[in-house]
């Protein structure tokens, strides 16, 4: 395994990993996503053995410690396997198309906490070199929970995203969040229940187009909170969530439509 040209980087190769299939529409292999991740276990060590033993079938490209020693186990031009059933924007398997970053945590079940700022500044640097490598737009630094919020939490409410945004690393909404107004919950039905769900399909989450609030509409709203709206993560569309939703989707049809012209003109 050849390491990222970054100071500090210590080898922790792991065996789960395979080739990059091409995406549909595309000739060979993609890479324009970084997903970010928490551990989710009692320990550096103990994660780092489950990431790199066999049996697991589990894995990442690279895990940062606490104190910022951080680790490459696959080589960035391969798949690791990290995000499992997922998706995002119509796409289904991020493995196949992502970077996957375990950020060591405790997570929600073993003592959730703040990310110390080294292991930040050192996830700065790796994401300022893998946005120089592959060419990544804001919009497309997300967390596990957005890929796949039937299943995951992390890297939770706690992590820093308007920190990376004003670096480039992902998108934020500076709007008015104050409004705690109730404006739909799960169980409601009708047109204001459907532009939700298209809101939350537009911006890359997978719900159905219905007017049915629905379990899948709790769940991708709440992943929607985590990430954008911390402060508030209830799974109910209250004022403050309409605005910062409102927000994010206009940006990420923005890039959307860059990565679209990027495409074409390298067809």
């Amino acid at each position: 395994m050849q390491l990222i040209d970054i100071d500090g980087v210590v080898a922790s190769p792991s065996p789960n990993f395979d080739a990059r299939a091409a995406p549909e529409g595309h000739a060979g292999a993609v890479v324009d996503t970084v997903i970010l991740h928490y551990t989710g276990m009692r320990s550096a060590d103990d994660a780092l053995a489950r990431l790199c033993d066999a049996a697991s079938e589990v894995s990442a490209h690279f895990l940062i410690e606490e104190g910022g020693t951080f680790h490459q186990l696959v080589a960035p031009d391969m798949r690791a396997w990290h995000a499992g059933v997922s998706h995002w924007r119509g796409r289904e398997g991020m493995n196949h198309t992502s970077i996957g970053i375990e950020l060591v945590n405790p997570g929600h079940e073993f003592g959730y906490r703040s990310f110390p700022t080294q292991q930040i500044e050192c996830l700065l640097r790796l994401l300022e070199h893998l946005t120089r490598r592959f060419d990544i737009l804001p919009s497309r630094f997300l967390g596990h929970s957005d890929v796949a919020p039937a299943r995951k939490q992390d890297p939770g409410e706690l992590f820093p995203w308007r920190h990376l945004s004003e670096f480039g690393f992902g998108l934020w909404a500076d709007v008015d969040r104050n409004d705690k107004t109730i404006l739909a919950k799960k169980a409601m039905v009708g047109p204001e229940i459907t532009a939700l769900n298209r809101s939350l399909k537009n911006i890359g989450y997978s719900v159905a187009l219905s007017e049915e609030f629905s379990q899948m509409t709790h769940d991708a709203l709440v992943a929607f909170q985590r990430h954008w709206r911390p402060e508030t993560v209830n799974g109910y569309l209250d004022g403050g969530t309409k605005n910062v939703l409102d927000d994010i989707e206009k940006q990420i049809n923005s890039h959307e439509k860059l990565i679209m012209k990027i495409s074409e003109d390298d067809t």
